[in-house]
């Protein structure tokens, strides 16, 4: 095969040029040159293509297809096999990004470590384009990963050409190969930088067919922008097999393990891990991780049972309605869709009568979590509600459902569910939307009620602001107006 040559190929009308150009000389796209690699065949090779093309194959039945097995290899940490499906599976790639300071490198150094425990006990090639040798000894030393099989296992290739990593890990054949990122990588062929949308999909289209001819597993670590997406073509998604988000408050402990993709497991999967001076541990009790402090009795705290995959969990939404001192309310939310808490604004102005249009509203969750699923719309109305009117929510309450646009609250799937994980944590009443098949009550002394309309949910949780009992308002207390009002 001849030498191959670059070209900067248009990304909206195919176009090539021989260099960059801010503006394509075809279409008139802007920002759309893309250097790409240009193989150049030799007359054998195109005529072995043209052999093998008139051997056309059969088309089979879809039931007589053969499935491969896929064997996995356990990582160890129960967390991150539970989000991969089992393990890192033959052959695949695995993309894991994050923000900075998260715990990327910690991660996926546990992860060597942890491959080199199991059963077979193969070598992992570290291959690192960020950081020296010695920084990386550092960090296995904080994590106490110098000694046992780690230390001997785990080679540490520091180097930025994506060509000679390949060309190391062909030699070795390592059981994991890890590179620590993608965006320091460059290839031959390729004369942009590195971290270029040329280069990194290059890098990775190649270490990508490596893991499938050689059935090497390889993780990539990759960059984030600022609007928390990964760095890069958004075709570095599509060229691996899974794509993995560590998320969580940088100077906080928790860290959340999501799978945006994955073609050999769920992605609903979500792992908890806590980051301690020992790097990554996996939380004992996940269902209680994101509960606050306990202050249940302040204004504007609802608790939300979520269901992330399998797993129910407990995640308190905080809220605070301010008055606000300049023209424009401020809009404040963290872990919550924006979109969704204005929607939820709406809803509580016109038809429960809860006006938050001339005050600053801030929304967050306890622990830096994030979720986006629907029935956290419940929690959030309330909290909402329960700050701008400063009445607290039932002592021992938690709640889920989604909100309409009419005022309506729709089911949540898997309340059964949630309500045996609430009944667990201690908690010993439950607001769930009215369904022909009423939820179980989990345990004795557990009540269950249940509202059909965001205004009736209000009237059953919110409390007087001198109660302390467990009994909620009526339709005509002042949190609501009068009805009709």
């Amino acid at each position: 095969m001849a030498r191959p040559e670059s070209r900067f190929i248009c990304q909206a009308c195919g176009a090539s040029s021989a260099r960059w150009e801010g503006r394509c000389h075809v279409c008139g796209e802007w920002g759309t040159l893309v250097e790409t690699v240009i193989r150049v065949e030799t007359t054998s090779r195109l005529r072995a293509s043209a052999a093998h093309a008139t051997a056309s194959p059969r088309p089979e039945p879809l039931a007589s297809q053969r499935v491969p097995a896929e064997p996995r290899t356990p990582i160890g940490l129960e967390e991150v096999d539970r989000v991969l499906g089992g393990g890192l599976v033959a052959g695949s790639t695995v993309l894991l990004g994050g923000e900075p300071g998260i715990g990327k490198s910690t991660l996926v150094l546990e992860i060597a470590a942890g491959v080199t425990r199991s059963s077979a006990g193969p070598r992992v090639l570290y291959a690192s384009g960020e950081e020296s040798g010695a920084q990386v000894r550092l960090r296995a030393e904080r994590l106490g990963l110098l000694e046992g099989a780690a230390g001997e296992r785990i080679d540490l290739l520091p180097e930025t050409s994506v060509d000679g990593i390949i060309a190391a890990a062909e030699q070795a054949l390592p059981g994991l190969l890890i590179v620590d990122s993608i965006q320091t990588m460059t290839a031959d062929g390729l004369e942009g930088p590195a971290g270029s949308v040329g280069q990194v999909r290059e890098a990775a289209a190649r270490l990508g067919t490596f893991a499938r001819a050689t059935a090497v597993p390889v993780v990539l670590v990759g960059h984030v922008t600022k609007d928390g997406s990964l760095a890069g073509p958004r075709a570095l998604e599509h060229l691996v097999d899974a794509v993995l988000t560590l998320e969580g408050e940088r100077f906080g402990p928790l860290r959340l393990l999501r799978a945006s993709k994955n073609r050999f497991g769920s992605t609903e999967e979500v792992g908890v891990l806590e980051m301690t001076a020992e790097g990554l541990r996996a939380v004992e009790d996940p269902g209680r991780a994101f509960l606050g402090d306990g202050a249940s009795h302040a204004s504007g705290v609802a608790v939300a049972a979520t269901l992330e995959g399998s797993r129910p969990m407990l995640i308190e939404v905080q809220a605070l309605v301010a008055p606000s001192g300049y023209g424009t309310p401020r809009r404040t939310v963290a872990g919550v869709d924006a979109n969704r808490v204005a929607l939820l604004v709406a809803v509580l102005a016109r038809r429960c009568r809860i006006d938050v249009s001339g005050h600053d509203l801030y929304v967050s969750l306890a622990g830096g979590a994030t979720v986006s699923e629907p029935a956290l719309d419940l929690a959030v109305a309330l909290a909402i509600a329960s700050s701008l009117r400063d009445r607290p929510v039932r002592h021992g309450t938690v709640v889920c459902g989604e909100v309409s646009l009419l005022g309506e609250l729709r089911p949540a799937r898997g309340v059964d569910r949630r309500l045996r994980e609430a009944a667990r944590l201690g908690f010993r009443h439950a607001l769930v939307p009215q369904t022909r098949d009423p939820a179980r009550r989990p345990a004795d002394g557990f009540q269950v009620a249940s509202a059909g309309t965001l205004r009736e949910a209000l009237g059953l949780v919110l409390l007087p602001p001198a109660a302390d009992s467990g009994e909620g308002v009526s339709e005509r207390d002042p949190v609501l107006g009068s009805p009709g009002s």
